[in-house]
C-alpha cells in the first residue's frame, strides 16, 4: 500500500510553509490544462489534484482568471526561452537566426498546445497583471530582435514599416503554429526532405526576405 490519504496534504502543507505551494498548484494546473483543456480547468480541481483545501488556490490566485494569468505568465517565459535556445544553437547569421526562432516558436506551440492557446486568449487573462505583461514583453522582444536584421536587409528605416515587418513575421509563425496544433497542416518535420543547398530551396518567409534583392524606399510596388 502507498502512503495514507492524509500524507499528500501533509506534504503539500509543508511545501506551502516554505513558499512552494504556489508552484505546486501551477505545475498541477499546467498538467491538467494539457490533458483536459482550458474548459475543464478549475480552482477546485487543481486543489484536489495537489491535495490541499479548495481555498488554497483562491488564496494564491484570487480566481480562475488569476490562475490562468499565472499559467500564461509561465508560458510566455518558457516561450521566450525556447526561441532564445533555438537561436543560440543556430549560426549567427540572419537567415539562420530567423529560421531558428520560427522553429523555436513552433516547438513551443506543439509541445504545449493548450498553454499556447491560453496565452493568446485575451478575455481569459488579466492584462493588468505586471508579471504577465513583463513575460509577454520578453517574448515580444525576441520577435523584435530577430526581425531587426530582416528590416536592415530590406533597408527599412521608418518605424511603422519595421513594425509591419514584425507583424508579418509574427503572423507567419503564429498562423502556422495554430494550423499545426489544430491538425490542419502537417509540421515541417513530417514533410519530405528537401535540398537545402540554395536559400530558395526552402520555401519559407526567411527565403522570401533574404533571397531576393533588397528594395529601396523609392522603388515602386
Amino acid at each position: 500500500m502507498g502512503p495514507s490519504a492524509s500524507a499528500p496534504a501533509s506534504g503539500v502543507r509543508q511545501a506551502y510553509h516554505h513558499g512552494d505551494l504556489r508552484n505546486a498548484l501551477i505545475d498541477a494546473a499546467l498538467a491538467m490544462l494539457e490533458v483536459e483543456g482550458a474548459d475543464h480547468l478549475s480552482l477546485r480541481a487543481v486543489a484536489s489534484s495537489v491535495g490541499v483545501s479548495h481555498a488554497a488556490p483562491a488564496h494564491h490566485f484570487g480566481s480562475l482568471r488569476g490562475l490562468r494569468t499565472a499559467l500564461a505568465t509561465v508560458g510566455f517565459t518558457r516561450f521566450a526561452a525556447t526561441m532564445r535556445a533555438a537561436r543560440a544553437k543556430a549560426p549567427d547569421e540572419p537567415i539562420a537566426q530567423l529560421r531558428a526562432a520560427r522553429d523555436g516558436y513552433l516547438s513551443f506551440a506543439t509541445g504545449s498546445p493548450a498553454l499556447f492557446r491560453l496565452m493568446f486568449t485575451s478575455p481569459e487573462l488579466d492584462w493588468n497583471d505586471a508579471a504577465l505583461c513583463a513575460a509577454a514583453g520578453g517574448a515580444r522582444q525576441e520577435l523584435s530582435d530577430y526581425s531587426a536584421a530582416a528590416a536592415r536587409h530590406l533597408g527599412l528605416t521608418d518605424p511603422h514599416a519595421i513594425m509591419r515587418l514584425e507583424h508579418l513575421i509574427w503572423a507567419e509563425a503564429h498562423g502556422e503554429a495554430h494550423l499545426v496544433i489544430d491538425g490542419r497542416i502537417p509540421p515541417s518535420s513530417a514533410l519530405p526532405e528537401i535540398d537545402k543547398a540554395s536559400p530558395l530551396a526552402v520555401v519559407d518567409l526567411a527565403a522570401l526576405i533574404y533571397a531576393v534583392p533588397a528594395r529601396t524606399e523609392g522603388d515602386g510596388a
